[in-house]
């Protein structure tokens, strides 16, 4: 009986010592496993996290309107001084014309009223650009108006 057991002792030993190898594999395949799903946690962002994300983006998107308005500032400026530009080489036209066409307009009467023509031509062109500005300046000062009343409206609701 003794020698009976011993047998089966032997048996089962290295039925267990051939099973070693595929146990080690399966664990091996287990512990891959559990290594693929701690990074998979480790690639989700805490709570501490997420909030340092959503300063950083508040942050970010503070600095691009910045951005923005400064360069609406800066297009704004460049506009002008272009239409400023515009407006001094049309002056500037205009002053050279006067002074050739003076000098021949003086000495005939018919050059007088070319002269005087061109002169009533040119006032009312000024007056058509002036008025188009004066206009452009309302319709600024209305939305500018405007954006005042909403701020003031907006601070009253704030307190």
């Amino acid at each position: 009986m003794l020698h009976k057991n011993r047998r089966e002792i032997r048996k089962k030993d290295s039925i267990i010592i051939k099973q070693r190898p595929i146990s080690e594999i399966d664990l091996a395949i287990k512990l891959r496993e559990v290594l693929s799903l701690k990074r998979q946690l480790d690639d989700v962002p805490s709570q501490s996290e997420l909030i340092q994300y959503e300063r950083r983006f508040a942050e970010l998107n503070v600095q691009i309107q910045e951005k923005h308005q400064q360069t609406r500032k800066y297009y704004a400026t460049y506009n002008a001084l272009l239409e400023i530009k515009e407006l001094v080489l049309k002056e500037t036209s205009l002053l050279n014309s006067i002074i050739s066409q003076f000098q021949v307009a003086i000495t005939s009467s018919a050059g007088r009223m070319k002269l005087i023509d061109s002169m009533e031509g040119i006032l009312k062109g000024t007056q058509q650009k002036l008025a188009k500005v004066q206009l452009g300046l309302r319709t600024e000062q209305i939305k500018c108006d405007a954006l005042k009343e909403e701020y003031a409206a907006l601070i009253a609701e704030q307190r």
